[in-house]
């Protein structure tokens, strides 16, 4: 498809339906947002300023609050341009590049929620030999390698959007770009995208999934051959973060996803995309919480250094 034939310019309506509280709405996902700041911020500069959490679960905890803040960075300031200002204008390309950057950082998130997995596994199945299996050099190609993987899959998405003919159609009924939200402006067949979406949708994030599962059977059964109930509890205690974090991320997002694709008449518009703002918005609110409440050694550093600044001022 020529570059002529491609909309200069796409519209982001907001949700529809409830336009008349696109204000309101606003309110708590601004906060919501600045939360997600502050939190990710706050975790990020915990690890990076103490030697003692350069531990794996922490370096890949930093990862995953970097991922948060840049998940919520890349739509949530349009969004609250669209709900307050109705600056909901946006370049085609500008929307290409929205849309990669969340499908990317979404797929790089659930990479390195399987890499914390992995991680939990190793402490608990193979602890004498973690340190030397995820080393910092082994952590870095994981990274690396889920970020080579991101890109990959969702590079094609740019092809198969821009291929499409659009026939004067730019009024998207959303507050960020995705995928089939763009597509399903084209006056053409979409199927390849459907399936191709489908197919990166159950080979990233399911097979993630299945993996993280088949991980946590392996750790239960090593937890559960463990001799007393105090090591049994602490083994499962380190492990119950993670699990919330993975819940967090996976629920929204497949009810998100289903929703969209066999969805559209059960379920009202305005629900799937207020449902789709949040799980941009709730993870990266919510994992620092999680983690600084259940991790102790975070929750005692994170006091330490409110009360060094409380000191200072």
């Amino acid at each position: 498809m020529s570059d002529d034939s491609l909309p200069t310019t796409l519209f982001l309506m907001g949700i529809p339906g409830l336009e008349w509280a696109h204000i309101w709405i606003a309110i708590p996902f601004c906060i919501m947002y600045v939360v997600a700041l502050a939190g990710n911020a706050a975790l990020i500069l915990v690890i990076a300023m103490d030697n003692a959490l350069h531990a794996p679960m922490y370096l890949f905890l930093c990862l995953l609050s970097l991922t948060d803040l840049a998940l919520s960075s890349t739509t949530v300031p349009k969004m609250l341009s669209i709900l307050w200002l109705h600056a909901g204008e946006i370049s085609f390309g500008g929307c290409l590049a929205q849309m990669f950057c969340v499908h990317s950082i979404y797929a790089l998130e659930s990479s390195i929620l399987l890499a914390m997995a992995f991680d939990r596994y190793v402490a608990i199945c193979n602890p004498l030999r973690y340190t030397v299996i995820l080393h910092h050099t082994v952590i870095v190609k994981i990274g690396l390698v889920g970020i080579f993987r991101s890109v990959a899959i969702v590079s094609p998405f740019i092809f198969l959007l821009r291929r499409l003919p659009y026939c004067q159609h730019h009024v998207m009924a959303h507050t960020y770009c995705e995928h089939m939200g763009i597509a399903r402006l084209a006056c053409a067949n979409i199927t390849v995208n459907i399936v191709y979406g489908l197919t990166v949708a159950l080979l990233a994030m399911g097979l993630d999934s299945v993996l993280i599962t088949i991980s946590y059977g392996f750790i239960l059964c090593a937890v559960f051959r463990l001799p007393s109930r105090d090591t049994q509890h602490k083994a499962l205690s380190t492990c119950g973060s993670h699990l919330g974090v993975i819940l967090v991320f996976y629920i929204p997002a497949f009810f998100s996803f289903l929703a969209h694709r066999f969805g559209q008449h059960q379920i009202p518009k305005h629900v799937h995309i207020f449902l789709a703002n949040l799980y941009v918005l709730v993870p990266p609110v919510l994992n620092p919480v999680i983690y600084g409440a259940r991790t102790k050694e975070i929750r005692s550093r994170l006091l330490r250094l409110l009360h060094l600044k409380k000191i200072s001022v």
